[in-house]
């Protein structure tokens, strides 16, 4: 119930093992290509021999191509009269002006009408074996009761809901249910501190905030209204708090509830929703996504990147406060009519076998993760997956980091069981979805380990230097941008227009022609154009007057020869992985001739620090800004924790570092 309250080297592929893995589907013979069955948005295009063909199109006709889609895949109210008005050295981006429509509608009451009793969300709760099924019906009934509450409280189109919960129905519902009346929705990840809560609330200047009494996630119970208050002690502007009860029920409704809830007819580029992502300065940027354009790129990509079909199970596993969450376990799913998982709990919740028990409990067919928690499975072994019944899987997915190549091995080997593609699919909160990856491409194209490979749709990617110029060639690095606008692209950062476009059309240490978006990511471009994303060109560092991105060295720390997990830089931060008995001097010294050998000696790292833990997210992500200041001995510039899983891995760090720099210095003082 509701409660009112007041980024980089060629020898990175060369590192890595060349095994090449085809598809499980068996192609006899070449067919002639149907374009229809394949993709239905393109149906209407002429002269369209494969897939390849329809990607050239899609890029060099883009106005055409997704003008095509949205028709297709998107109800409208009113019909779109201009395709796409862009220019990106303004940062103006503009797509399918004039056309009106409601993204709560896209997402249930088309599908209502046609398969009601379909189950759209599988809550997986923290309890293993707890599952909640809420179907289409019940979803939209969820979805008017909450819309036409906030109507009654006062929330206006236009108005901007900050909503604090963890991954369940109800967050989806309260998501749809700002979409629905036409008021923007601002998600904060529900293991954000009270302070970072009210710094988003306050740029979003929301007057309501929806959250639940509690949270919980790996068995402990976590205080998120608490949070609410000590957060909204700070923010003025906040009128109201509405708190749903975390029960055995999706939601508790009465008799008396409205389930008919009128869709607000909102513009094209209207706004949908503010998402804060971390700057360069540490201050968050409130990225904003509008209407059409955003979940048009996220259906579509869903669709086409998973190969996902009707009737499928997809289940991604991060959470909804993340772009990802956003995209593909909300809009993207709930768009194609599909039923999508919400995860709550953790990968080794009650045990390190939870994601594989629950793939098999739930007949899941497409299983979407990041390689941080890849990695940790690993570690733990083989026997947790094969306990239980993967058949049901059908596309293996990674997001958030690159994934190093003994990772992406043993997620294909082990868990996919050789036979299920793996697609490393490389995109950012700025893209709305994925850009590039594997999939979708030929049946029997190759897969190459550890690369995003190939650009989505639409999607025009370039490598640039150092001095902004546009490199041509393959088999070459460069930084990563994009030529040409896309749908699912974000509009501006809330309230500061100029800092979008002074953060991702300009850049001082590596000037970016007007007309580029530039995503601060180093790539690779492989001699058969592929492309493998090498890191955060502010992870690129300096050696003897050599370029080299972080990632480089840790696919080399992290292969079969090495019993590491990941570094860092030339600074090393390395966690050994389970039950490793050796030296620690024996270690450093492997690990400067492997570096040597396989990249040049310029890179061998100056200091190896051993940890038994990296500074992650909740999310988990390492938090290499964190390193970063412990190296430079800056430790009043660590900046807000509050996001960190176990703050105490900081002070372990900091610990670890003071003791191996005065083992240094006494080195260097004896004769």
């Amino acid at each position: 119930m509701w409660l009112p309250c007041g980024r980089a080297s060629r020898r990175v592929v060369s590192s890595f093992s060349r095994r090449v893995f085809r598809s499980y589907f068996h192609v006899e013979g070449r067919r002639k290509f149907n374009v229809a069955a394949f993709m239905p948005e393109a149906a209407g295009i002429q002269g369209l021999s494969d897939r390849s063909t329809l990607q050239e199109f899609s890029v060099s006709n883009g106005e055409s191509f997704w003008a095509a889609a949205a028709r297709h895949r998107l109800s409208w109210i009113s019909p779109f009269h201009t395709a796409q008005d862009c220019d990106l050295s303004r940062g103006r981006i503009k797509w399918f002006e004039g056309g009106k429509l409601n993204v709560s509608v896209n997402c249930l009451d088309r599908h209502v009408h046609t398969c009601p009793e379909k189950v759209a969300l599988i809550w997986e709760r923290d309890e293993p074996g707890s599952e909640v099924e809420v179907t289409y019906r019940q979803l939209l009934e969820m979805t008017c009761r909450l819309g036409n509450l906030l109507r009654r409280r006062g929330v206006k189109k236009g108005d901007c809901v900050t909503i604090y919960m963890p991954p369940c129905p109800l967050a989806v519902a309260s998501m749809l249910a700002c979409a629905r009346i036409g008021a923007a929705h601002n998600v904060v990840f529900a293991g954000f501190s009270a302070e970072a809560l009210a710094e988003r609330i306050r740029d979003a200047h929301s007057s309501t905030v929806i959250t639940v009494n509690q949270g919980v996630r790996g068995g402990k119970v976590i205080e998120l209204k608490k949070t609410v208050d000590t957060a909204v002690d700070s923010c003025p502007m906040v009128q109201q708090v509405l708190v749903a009860m975390r029960t055995e029920n999706p939601v508790a409704m009465t008799a008396r509830d409205d389930v008919v809830c009128e869709p607000a007819v909102m513009d094209s580029e209207d706004v949908l929703f503010l998402l804060y992502t971390s700057g360069s300065t540490g201050k968050p940027k409130g990225l904003v996504h509008t209407q059409a354009g955003y979940l048009l790129y996220a259906a579509l990509t869903h669709r086409y990147v998973f190969s996902y079909h009707d009737g499928d199970v997809f289940g991604c596993v991060a959470d909804i406060g993340w772009i990802t969450g956003h995209s593909y376990s909300v809009y993207g799913p709930l768009a194609n009519g599909g039923t999508t998982v919400l995860f709550e709990s953790t990968p080794i919740y009650p045990d390190p076998g939870r994601y594989w028990e629950m793939v098999q409990r739930l007949k899941i067919n497409q299983f979407y993760g990041a390689p941080t928690a890849i990695r940790l499975l690993l570690k733990y072994g083989d026997q947790w997956v094969h306990k239980y019944d993967r058949s049901t899987l059908k596309t293996l997915g990674s997001v958030g980091e690159p994934i190093n190549t003994e990772a992406w091995e043993w997620y294909h080997r082990v868990v996919g069981d050789g036979r299920c593609p793996v697609v490393d699919t490389w995109w950012q909160t700025e893209t709305g979805g994925i850009c590039i990856s594997p999939r979708p491409s030929d049946p029997d194209a190759e897969i190459v380990p550890g690369m995003a490979m190939r650009p989505f749709f639409g999607i025009k990617p370039v490598l640039m230097d150092t001095e902004g110029k546009v490199l041509t060639s393959n088999n070459t690095s460069g930084a990563l941008c994009i030529s040409q606008p896309w749908p699912g692209m974000a509009r501006t950062i809330h309230n500061n227009h100029q800092r979008y476009i002074e953060t991702y059309f300009s850049k001082s240490f590596c000037p970016v022609p007007t007309g580029y978006f530039f995503t601060g990511d180093g790539a690779y471009r492989s001699k058969e154009g592929y492309y493998q994303i090498t890191g955060r060109l502010d992870d690129v560092i300096n050696v003897s007057g050599h370029r080299i991105g972080t990632a480089e060295i840790e696919d080399v720390v992290v292969s079969d020869d090495c019993p590491l997990p990941v570094s860092s830089g030339v600074y090393t931060f390395v966690v050994l992985k389970k039950d490793v008995d050796v030296q620690e001097t024996d270690l450093s010294r492997l690990l400067n001739d492997m570096v040597s050998k396989k990249i040049a000696k310029y890179a061998c790292p100056d200091f190896i620090q051993f940890v038994h833990r990296l500074p992650k997210t909740r999310s988990g992500k390492i938090m290499r800004r964190v390193l970063r200041k412990v190296v430079e001995r800056d430790l009043n510039g660590l900046g807000d924790l509050s996001t960190l899983d176990d703050p105490a891995a900081v002070q372990e760090i900091i610990q670890g570092h003071r003791e191996l720099r005065g083992q240094q210095q006494q080195q260097q003082q004896q004769p």
